[in-house]
């Protein structure tokens, strides 16, 4: 069955209306069993999505971060599945500085194929389709093809993008390196999967994230970046990054 990039994108907007009427009034935290926050937003977000994919894709599997995985010896045999993140930045969403996303990713063979990333604060959307070509769409309806910079090491202002709430010593020592050589730094911090988007449309040069992520954190922008022409890869072999792991925890991976 062909996927419909525009229907997946609907399914991230209507994820997005409803963590925003969990955002717009005060709300509990809790923390999940590795101590990471959850709100009624990720819960109703994840709702929304798996029951919106089950209707229109039936067939297709899917792992997503409120749900319990898949086991392996179940899932390894899948050659297509959904990865979802249905709220990505809990820890923005708690801070309410907007830099939160819904994610929506297939997989095809470990390899991101389509992806859907919506900022539910903006209005901003980025998606991509293997061999389609990547968009953000801005609130205003306008979009934009999404072609990445050159090579972040060809260039003599590097533009560093990193966490907004978890930068590592790893990173800094990434970013001091890059000083040391002869480049001049400029480092932006984000949240959540913008990170990644941030690459792909241009707005930085090179994402080291050098700090634990899970699958479902990178996938959806990980198409994204695809397809405007960045890579993906693992820190340090530059083995590209494989998806539906045993361990669903990414290794450390650079955006170039």
């Amino acid at each position: 069955m062909e996927i419909q990039l525009d229907r997946v994108a609907d399914i991230a907007r209507q994820a997005g209306e409803a963590i925003l009427e969990v955002y717009r009034q005060d709300f509990t935290v809790e923390h999940k069993a590795d101590q990471s926050p959850l709100t009624e937003a990720d819960r109703r977000a994840n709702d929304v999505i798996l029951r919106s994919l089950r209707e229109e894709y039936p067939e297709i599997p899917w792992i997503s971060e409120e749900t319990k995985a898949t086991p392996f010896p179940q899932r390894t045999g899948w050659n297509r599945f959904w990865l979802i993140d249905p709220l990505d930045g809990t820890k923005e969403f708690i801070k309410k500085n907007g830099e939160f996303t819904v994610n929506i990713a297939l997989i095809e063979d470990g390899v991101p194929v389509l992806g859907v990333v919506y900022q539910p604060a903006t209005g901003t959307l980025y998606t991509a389709q293997r061999g389609a070509g990547a968009t953000k769409t801005s609130p205003d309806g306008s979009q934009t093809a999404l072609h990445g910079g050159a090579y972040y090491r060809e260039q003599k202002l590097v533009r560093v993008v990193a966490s907004r709430s978890h930068m590592s010593p790893e990173t800094e020592e990434f970013i001091n390196a890059l000083s040391a050589s002869g480049h001049d730094v400029e480092l932006t911090s984000a949240g959540s999967s913008l990170k990644l988007c941030l690459v792909a449309e241009g707005a930085a040069d090179v994402y080291p994230r050098f700090g634990p992520t899970m699958e479902w954190d990178t996938a959806a922008a990980h198409a994204i970046a695809l397809e405007a022409g960045r890579k993906v890869i693992q820190h340090p072999s530059g083995e590209p990054l494989r998806y539906n792991k045993e361990n669903l925890l990414n290794p450390w991976f650079l955006v170039e």
